[in-house]
């Protein structure tokens, strides 16, 4: 398979070479578990079926999921090897199949749902550099986007993840998520729609201050969000010594504050605590 899958556009054939992302030409499963800490609208008091794919287009300096967003392990499952997966977590009671970092197999992805579509929601659990067309293509497959908008500043963006085109290709791929689906919310729970992350980094407040504001003007108040304080410093942070200390309390409440004076409907904060290296699975598979 030629892969133009995201917004690299590195044009390799991954049955001989790999690109950017590490992954080869079919999924690798680092882990697929009953997860729940998910926000309250996805689950409320169950669990996702959170099936970890290995292997990731953005590979951000701070990223808490090095060991499989670096380094590509796990159960390497073809099409219908990954819809078993689909079927086991069904079988175990979660929620919904939460594709957590789905980008570089969605052909595998989409041939395994054509095999076993379970009678759940189909979260696509993203970093937010997508290609607007590979969303396109995934029509009447998923059911709720759950994106991150992680920069404004594409000087972040290039800095931490080398995506310096990053807000252009988010925002075209949210709108594209949008376009397809609409929110369909039943007793708290949303079944089909968009919901969006922001996680908060040390030092740069401001810049979360702009991602709320660009994501109020393009999807209005009502918009499902997820503002997330769990940052703690991770991984080889050498070279970018603001990051090396947790997120102060008082940025969080900041970005906080600037959201509600946004007016901002449905969204999620997180509680004190969540910024723990506990919380990060044991990727063991």
């Amino acid at each position: 398979m030629i892969c133009r899958l995201c917004p690299r556009n590195c044009g390799v054939d991954r049955s001989r070479q790999l690109g950017y992302c590490g992954a080869p030409d079919t999924a690798v499963v680092a882990r697929a578990e009953l997860h729940f800490w998910e926000e309250p609208y996805l689950t409320a008091n169950g669990a996702s079926g959170a099936v970890f794919f290995s292997g990731c287009n953005l590979k951000c300096a701070f990223c808490q999921n090095q060991k499989i967003s670096f380094c590509v392990k796990g159960d390497v499952l073809d099409a219908k090897g990954l819809a078993d997966v689909f079927r086991e977590i069904e079988d175990e009671g979660a929620d919904n199949v939460d594709l957590i970092t789905p980008t570089p197999y969605v052909p595998t992805i989409k041939a395994a749902l054509d095999l076993y579509r379970p009678a759940l929601p189909i979260i696509y659990n993203c970093g937010g550099y997508e290609s607007a067309e590979t969303i396109r293509s995934l029509k009447g497959y998923v059911d709720v986007y759950l994106p991150d908008y992680k920069y404004y500043d594409n000087a972040l963006a290039k800095k931490y993840s080398g995506a310096a085109d990053y807000r252009e290709r988010c925002e075209e791929a949210l709108l594209e998520m949008r376009k397809q689906v609409k929110d369909e919310v039943k007793d708290g729970v949303l079944k089909r729609g968009l919901a969006i992350r922001h996680l908060v980094l040390p030092t740069h407040a401001k810049d979360s201050f702009k991602v709320l504001s660009r994501i109020k003007e393009l999807f209005g108040a009502e918009i499902h969000l997820s503002i997330m304080g769990q940052y703690v410093p991770f991984g080889d942070l050498s070279r970018f010594p603001e990051l090396q200390a947790p997120l102060k309390p008082l940025e969080y409440k900041a970005v906080i504050s600037h959201a509600l004076s946004l007016g901002f409907e449905n969204a999620f904060f997180q509680e004190d605590g969540c910024a723990d290296t506990n919380f990060i699975p044991a990727f063991l598979r």
